[in-house]
């Protein structure tokens, strides 16, 4: 899906039913209970930010959590592709959703700051020099007393078996049509293991393990979830 000639409606496709899938393999549940959820107050309004935010799969769910908590929540989601500003302004809108297409840079270079800046399936997306920008990027755009949690999904055996075997029964069904198994499967093979991503971040990222086999590259808080 990152070719520029993709399939325009196998694209809107994958936009759709990511939803579906990031609900298991992104875990929303453990990123709002860990990230977002102790950041959330009644007496001020949180900002979070959301980098690469595709379809704005995620921002939807932290912001459902959210309101189910009684919690006031902002959500700016950025991504540069028209595609997926295309796919998002199609969509009904959701209270407390800005969707805008950037990069991370602008916002940092406005002086835009955020209590929580994440990002979903990025990392391994990004060469070592667009790595070490996004990082720099975060800990611009994070507020005094927030955290930075970029996820992704940790490279091994077991996440590329698991997702081969749990994606198996919708491919003729449910993810038929879209980009999502065989873009998921390459995805895995294209990310970091533990060890490898901790050597490629500067001083003060700390690498955390997450479950589904996933990884969290921290920074700004200091004690483990």
């Amino acid at each position: 899906m990152d070719d520029p000639a993709a399939d325009p409606v196998t694209l809107d496709r994958t936009y759709d039913r990511f939803r579906l899938v990031n609900a298991v393999v992104s875990n929303p549940a453990a990123v709002y209970r860990d990230w977002v959820r102790p950041r959330l107050s009644v007496a001020h309004t949180t900002r979070l930010l959301d980098v690469g935010a595709g379809g704005a799969d995620l921002p939807r769910a932290l912001l459902a959590r959210a309101r189910r908590d009684g919690l006031p929540l902002e959500v700016v989601a950025i991504d540069p592709d028209e595609r997926a500003a295309a796919w998002v302004a199609s969509q009904p809108p959701v209270p407390g959703l800005e969707f805008r297409r950037a990069m991370s840079r602008e916002l940092a270079d406005a002086g835009e700051r955020f209590d929580v800046v994440l990002s979903n399936h990025v990392l391994h997306h990004l060469s070592p020099e667009e790595l070490g920008a996004l990082l720099a990027d975060s800990e611009r755009l994070v507020a005094p007393g927030g955290v930075a949690v970029h996820g992704d999904i940790a490279r091994g055996p077991f996440a590329y078996a698991g997702f081969w075997l749990g994606t198996l029964p919708f491919a003729w069904n449910l993810l038929a049509g879209s980009f999502i198994r065989a873009d998921g499967l390459t995805s895995i093979r294209r990310s970091f293991t533990p060890g490898e991503l901790a050597v490629a971040v500067p001083a003060g990222w700390r690498v955390r393990r997450a479950f589904p086999s996933r990884l969290e590259l921290v920074w700004g808080d200091d004690g483990d979830a």
